[in-house]
C-alpha cells in the first residue's frame, strides 16, 4: 500500500466512524487569511465588516455568492490602492483620516448611548411629557364649504328653516367632505386654519353658524360635540418617545464628551468662503 492509499483509507475510517479528520483545519477567526496581494492579507475580518455595510438586498444573497464576491472585490481594491504607490494625495490622505474619524465617533456615539433607549426611560419621558399637559377640547364638527358669502347665507337660511346641515352639505359642498355630509371628525386646536378654528372654539354646540372666510371660500360650520383632550395612550406615541430619549441622549453624550476634551477655535481672520478653494488640496 502506498503511502497515498494509506492516508485516504485512514480519512474513509474517520468517516466511518465518526472520528477526527486529520485534515480538518483549525476553526476560522477574524485573522484568517483569505486571499494576499502583494503580501498584503484580505482576512474574514475584512470580509465580515464589509458584509456588515452592505444593504439589506444585498447582505441577503446567497452566502457562497456573497463570499467570493466580496474577497474578489477587496482583492480588487487593494490592488487598486497599491498602485498609487507613495502617489497619494493631500486630498486623499486628509479624506482617509476623515472617514475614521467618522467611523470612530459614531462607534463612540454608538456605545455611550447603547442603554439609553429603554422602557424605563421612554415610560419616564412619558409621563414627563404628559404629566402638565394644559386641558383643552376636541371638538367633532361638519363645514359646508361654497365660493361666495351670498350662497352661504342662502344655505344657513335653509338649514335655520329646517332643512338638515348634512344633507345641505352634500348637495352643496364644495370639497371632499360633501359624501360624509360635511363631517370633520374631531380634532384638536391647531388643526384648522385659524379663522376656522376661532370659528369652532365660539360656536355653541348643535347650531349652525357662519359664513366664515378663509383662503379656501366661505364655510358655514356645524360643532356637534366637544370632549377633554386627553393624552394619548403610550403605545400611540412610543415611537415618538423614544425618538425624543434617543435625541436627548446624544446631544447629553456629545456635550459631555465635548466638556471633557481640551478644545481650542483659531477662525478669528479666516475667510468661511475659502471652504470653496479645493486648490488648496494641492499644496
Amino acid at each position: 500500500m502506498t503511502k497515498l492509499s494509506g492516508f485516504c483509507a485512514a480519512l474513509a475510517l474517520c468517516a466511518a466512524f465518526g472520528l477526527p479528520s486529520m485534515a480538518q483545519t483549525t476553526a476560522p477567526s477574524a485573522d484568517t487569511v483569505l486571499a494576499t496581494v502583494n503580501g498584503v492579507n484580505i482576512t474574514l475580518g475584512d470580509v465580515i465588516v464589509t458584509r456588515m455595510g452592505l444593504p439589506a438586498q444585498y447582505q441577503s444573497l446567497p452566502d457562497d455568492q456573497l463570499f467570493t464576491g466580496i474577497v474578489d472585490q477587496l482583492v480588487q481594491q487593494e490592488a487598486l490602492a497599491q498602485s498609487l504607490g507613495d502617489a497619494v494625495s493631500k486630498k486623499s490622505t486628509i479624506a482617509i483620516q476623515g472617514l475614521k474619524r467618522s467611523y470612530l465617533s459614531n462607534e463612540a456615539l454608538l456605545a455611550g448611548i447603547k442603554d439609553a433607549v429603554s422602557d424605563t426611560e421612554i415610560q419616564k419621558a412619558y409621563e414627563a411629557k404628559y404629566k402638565d399637559m394644559a386641558p383643552s377640547l376636541e371638538y367633532h364638527a361638519s363645514h359646508i364649504l361654497v365660493d361666495s358669502e351670498d350662497k352661504a347665507k342662502a344655505l344657513l337660511a335653509d338649514i335655520e328653516g329646517g332643512q338638515a346641515f348634512a344633507e345641505v352639505a352634500k348637495a352643496n359642498s364644495t370639497d371632499g367632505s360633501a359624501e360624509g355630509g360635511g363631517d370633520l371628525g374631531w380634532f384638536g386646536l391647531g388643526a384648522m386654519v385659524k379663522p376656522f378654528e376661532d370659528a369652532v372654539v365660539a360656536a355653541p354646540v348643535g347650531k349652525a353658524i357662519g359664513p366664515i372666510k378663509t383662503d379656501f371660500g366661505w364655510h358655514l360650520i356645524l360643532v356637534t360635540e366637544t370632549r377633554p383632550k386627553a393624552a394619548p395612550p403610550l403605545a400611540d406615541v412610543q415611537d415618538q418617545i423614544a425618538a425624543e430619549v434617543q435625541k436627548a441622549a446624544v446631544e447629553a453624550f456629545i456635550k459631555a464628551t465635548e466638556d471633557k476634551a481640551t478644545i481650542t477655535r483659531t477662525l478669528e481672520g479666516i475667510d468661511p468662503a475659502v471652504i470653496k478653494d479645493v486648490t488648496l488640496l494641492d499644496k
